[in-house]
């Protein structure tokens, strides 16, 4: 079997597939063209985040088994055109955090003691010892967007300087977060009390441009701002806006909205008090080391032998298994994705119940599917089949699962709940046919939706006129509407209203949609597409 390593790879990747027994090119810097031309040769494809494994390439790949990223983060590879080619996708999630971690410190020391800018003026021949006048850390506040596997080790870190921490992470449990010394706060009281701010959280519709205007006005104004995260969450005009007329004292970045970047697309560059690095979080040579083993390891256990390790599209169970329990599999993802955008508030404890002839069966990859689908929209890339579990275990989420043999209405049912700290939502699913997953109901609505790809949700008052008003709406700014279902909720004369569109719903149009009458609420979802 053949493998293509088409980025730079730490060499000892290269030598663990060669050692197993593959056929391995390096060919790095390929434009798409010729990758595209090459790739029907080989069986896996081995990357970082320069290769754009995009869907023309993906349709090229007559023979591609396994696409391999060494580190993270897959925004440069189209999951879900892989998935409906069976095409494995993986990543090696683990080995840099430490490194994202060092290098959020060193960005806050060297705002601290302005360390870039004297460099800077002393190679210019100057000695200016009066005009970098820098602070202590030691007794300061550090605040950290964001309190998951990297925040965490920040924190750590921030500790051992003698820093206070607070975080603000709404999904993660309060008690949870103490036990690591670190207070939970809103985010606007984060920025009114965080001397030194740092962001972990990765890029999703939710935290995009999440700190903008509003957070840097709360800021002190001798507070200094710190991503090391990804480019998107900062917004960067309010940002050079905050810097330029002294609203924070400084700020430092390794990620941008739009990357590689210069002056000419940043102004921030521009600016004194800013200091920047080109995404260098993850760039250690004991990181890159450490990626390059993982991924060359998993890529070569599913070539020879079938073992799938930190999949992001692909559950690792047997043939067996899978056949028998494979569109449940899907359905879990889906419901642990729905209740994640629905619900308010961090997880504490998930309820799930195997009815019919689902109760005899492996319900296990389920579980870690539905786990899956939950973490998916606040971690992105960073949760995969195989360590969701740990991730539930690590945020102190309780994991109840029963089993009955009668199932109502249904041959097979999942029903889940999930309570949080502040409610509970009740989500059941079945599967019609051999493979069509389905949502039958949602807390107290009893539907028949297909919970997938772009959907818009709608809670409305059960009077007539509004599902005409509703696709209007969005026929008017050229939405179409693929699927539709109608709950109904008797006893409050409320309905629930659940929209598959082929576009996404945005911003705008959704406050419009808001704004119709007898219209109480509506959400906009992003869940994983359904292949049939």
């Amino acid at each position: 079997m053949k493998v293509l390593i088409s980025d730079n790879l730490s060499p000892v990747g290269e030598k663990i597939l060669r050692d197993a027994g593959l056929d391995v090119d390096v060919k790095t810097g390929l434009p798409p063209e010729e990758l595209k031309a090459i790739i029907p040769q080989y069986d896996g494809l081995v990357i970082r985040s320069a290769t754009k494994v995009r869907q023309d390439i993906i349709e090229a790949a007559t023979n591609l088994k396994v696409v391999g990223r060494a580190g993270i983060g897959l925004d440069n590879v189209d999951i879900p055109a892989a998935s409906q080619k069976g095409i494995v996708v993986m990543n090696a999630p683990d080995g840099n955090a430490t490194t994202a971690a060092e290098h959020a410190i060193a960005m806050i020391m060297s705002l601290a003691r302005n360390i870039p800018q004297a460099t800077a003026s002393m190679k210019a021949g100057k000695w200016e010892k009066k005009s970098f006048m820098g602070r202590e850390v030691t007794g300061k506040i550090l605040g950290i967007v964001g309190i998951g596997r990297i925040g965490s080790i920040v924190a750590n870190r921030a500790q051992g300087l003698k820093m206070k921490v607070i975080a603000y992470d709404p999904f993660m449990p309060a008690e949870l977060v103490e036990k690591i010394g670190v207070e939970l706060v809103d985010l606007l009281e984060l920025a009114k009390r965080a001397d030194f701010i740092s962001v972990h959280t990765p890029l999703t519709k939710e935290t995009h441009h999440i700190l903008s205007t509003e957070f840097f006005t709360n800021m002190k104004k001798d507070a200094m701002f710190v991503d090391c995260a990804r480019g998107g969450v900062v917004d960067e005009v309010a940002m050079y806006k905050a810097l330029a007329e002294g609203q924070i004292a400084g700020a430092a970045l390794d990620v941008f909205e739009k990357e590689p970047t210069s002056l000419e697309g940043t102004p921030l560059l521009g600016l004194p008090n800013f200091i920047c690095t080109p995404h260098l979080g993850a760039s250690t040579s004991e990181a890159q080391e450490n990626v390059a083993v993982a991924i060359a390891e998993q890529v070569a256990d599913y070539l020879l032998k079938g073992v799938v390790r930190n999949a992001v599209n692909v559950p690792s169970v047997s043939d067996d298994v899978l056949a028998s329990i494979g569109p449940y599999i899907t359905l879990g993802e889906m419901l642990g994705s729905l209740h994640m955008q629905i619900a308010r508030g961090g997880v504490e404890e998930v309820n799930l119940e195997f009815t019919g002839d689902l109760a005899g069966l492996n319900t296990n990859p389920i579980t870690v599917s539905f786990l899956k689908g939950l973490f998916t929209p606040i971690l992105q890339d960073a949760v995969n089949f195989v360590n969701a579990p740990l991730i539930a275990k690590e945020r102190g989420i309780r994991i109840v699962e029963s089993r009955s043999e009668q199932a109502a209405d249904f041959t097979n049912l999942l029903l889940v709940t999930v309570k949080t700290t502040e409610g509970k939502n009740m989500l059941v699913g079945t599967v019609f046919g051999k493979k069509e997953p389905r949502l039958v109901r949602l807390n107290s609505f009893r539907l028949e939706a297909l919970p997938s790809g772009h959907m818009l949700l709608v809670y409305n008052k059960d009077v007539p006129g509004v599902i005409g008003a509703l696709g209007t709406l969005l026929g008017e700014h050229k939405v179409n509407i693929s699927r539709m279902t109608v709950g109904r909720e008797e006893s409050s004369q409320q309905n629930v209203i659940l929209l598959n569109t082929d576009t996404h719903i945005t911003k705008d149009l959704l406050a419009k949609v808001k704004k119709l009458r007898h219209i109480d609420d509506a959400m906009v979802l992003e869940l994983p597409p359904y292949f049939q």
